[in-house]
């Protein structure tokens, strides 16, 4: 069998931000969601992560609960999801569905741009209870 590819990807994140609760939805829809195979060297060392398969997904933007009127856009607030890394973590889990898995990470890093807390999370996901 041959690794799911970016577009497989992107369907999967795109099914999982379509389950989310009703109420989310709309502000999600704001979010662009960016499928690529690995983070960006940049993003590495801004982070000081050193292994890239450590990083399956991140955030880019200012959440929700801290946005103001008087914030200048400079773009639209991004959820990166990192394909090989997923791929990893999935592979060596050996116990989960692979679209199970994309749609934690989105949900995770949607968590950061709701600004939601642990509870908030394990209403929506059973990977947070």
């Amino acid at each position: 069998m041959t690794d799911p590819t970016l577009p497989d990807f992107e369907a999967l994140a795109e099914a999982a931000r379509a389950a989310l609760p009703a109420p989310l939805r709309a502000a999600a829809r704001e979010v662009v969601v960016q499928v690529v195979d690995w983070p960006p060297a940049d993003m590495l060392r801004e982070l000081e992560i050193e292994d890239p398969l450590d990083l399956t997904g991140l955030y880019d933007g200012i959440p929700l609960t801290e946005k103001s009127g008087f914030d200048q856009p400079f773009g639209p607030d991004v959820i990166w999801l990192f394909r090989e890394p997923i791929l990893e973590e999935w592979r060596d889990r050996g116990d989960v569905e692979l679209a199970d898995l994309v749609s934690h990470v989105l949900i995770h890093e949607f968590a950061h741009h709701f600004g939601w807390s642990d509870d908030d999370i394990a209403r929506i996901d059973r990977w947070w209870e």
